[in-house]
């Protein structure tokens, strides 16, 4: 289903979860396959091929039912528990207004400028800069925040990286993403358990001892057995293999889309761009699953010449801005503390980036209102304005 804008993106993304909920289950059913096919070589290794197709879907049949009880229980689980499983793997926690007020009242004022529900918010305690939202329904949407990037940004920025993961969840990505994850979980547990199962075995086709006037017809056999085998091997590594295309289904789009959402809440590109240049190259989570990186605001991770990449380029991103949104390009943008900023974070003279040069009047097609957290109450630096 193409999506051409907003609502055929998010209806987009609707129908995709539909398709990979059922694709789910049609992976199970082809692993369950499988594995009665090794089952029944297992038990007999002297049949004809064709027996041994009539004899796994017989089982199949039979294991229909119990099969889609459990993808079906495995859905429940990861509904109510793919939270806790995310925060075990990034070590993240709630927070309260008291606990980080700066971040909650920025992520409150947005979500009051445009009647969004308040998400929960979580800290993940890693020098990476980056953030993500998870979620399947309004009592689950979360967003995440490292403390690394709560220290690299200021408040303008991080406002555009929490309208980013809020536009995410107005637009039903979280809900593909975490269905995504939960196919490629369940299918790659059940792939490696049948292949860890047919290693730690040991295998053998035609049967023992055999006389010479059947010797033809065992050696027929044995070789249906290991064409069987083959065939069992081959349906696994292609269900394998298909929960983990399952990305292919995460457009790109979306955080182009997210990028846009944000400059739409907050009315500043400008703080878009350099939240991007910012996380650059610095998001990567240690420990966290490719899964997990698939839902951070920017992924570092990248497969064979970006045929994998689900996100799209920095650079990309940023001209994309620029173009539709009227915002500016700094380029790669220092940390605080780094080149191009004193010991306190301040500009020096001759930095490039946005809080050290005249903010010009905003002419992109998100208008010119400010943003909806307010003025950003700071030192005055000098004849540029606020810090």
């Amino acid at each position: 289903m193409a999506a051409y804008g907003l609502y055929t993106h998010i209806a987009s993304n609707k129908f995709r979860s539909m398709l990979l909920l059922g694709g789910l289950f049609l992976l199970v059913y082809v692993m369950v396959f499988a594995g009665a096919l090794l089952a029944e070589v297992a038990l007999n290794s002297n049949r004809p091929f064709d027996d041994y197709l009539t004899l796994a879907t017989h089982d199949l049949v039979t294991a229909f039912p119990f099969a889609t009880i459990g993808a079906a229980l495995w859905i429940v689980i990861a509904y109510f528990f793919h939270q806790n499983i995310i925060d075990a793997v990034t070590g993240g926690h709630d927070v309260t207004r008291q606990e980080q007020p700066r971040l909650y009242n920025l992520l409150e004022n947005l979500c009051i400028s445009r009647g969004i529900p308040m998400p929960k918010l979580k800290i993940v305690d890693s020098p990476a800069l980056n953030a993500f939202a998870t979620g399947l329904n309004r009592k689950q949407y979360a967003i995440s925040v490292t403390t690394g990037l709560m220290k690299a940004l200021n408040d303008r920025e991080m406002e555009a990286v929490l309208g980013h993961e809020l536009t995410h969840i107005r637009n039903g990505d979280v809900q593909l993403l975490v269905i995504a994850v939960v196919i490629a979980g369940v299918i790659g547990f059940f792939a490696e358990l049948f292949f860890r199962i047919f290693f730690n075995s040991n295998w053998s086709f035609g049967g023992g001892g055999r006389s010479s006037s059947s010797s033809s017809d065992s050696d027929k056999k044995g070789g249906g057995a290991f064409a069987i085998v083959l065939l069992a091997i081959a349906l696994i590594a292609v269900a394998w293999g298909l929960s983990l295309v399952v990305r292919f289904a995460l457009s790109r789009s979306r955080e182009l889309l997210a990028d846009a959402g944000s400059v739409e809440l907050t009315k500043d590109p400008d703080a878009m761009i350099s939240a991007l240049r910012k996380i650059e190259g610095r998001g990567e989570l240690p420990g966290a699953t490719s899964a997990v990186m698939e839902m951070c605001i920017d992924n570092p991770r990248e497969g064979f010449a970006d045929l994998f990449a689900t996100h799209p380029s920095v650079d990309s991103r940023v001209k994309a801005l620029v173009k539709y949104a009227g915002g500016r390009d700094p380029g790669p943008l220092p940390l605080p503390g780094g080149d191009g900023q004193d010991e306190t974070g301040a500009p020096q003279a001759g930095d490039s980036s946005p809080d050290a040069r005249p903010e010009p009047p905003r002419t992109g097609p998100w208008g010119s209102s400010p943003s909806p957290a307010g003025p950003i109450p700071g030192p005055i630096t000098g004849p540029w304005g606020r810090h």
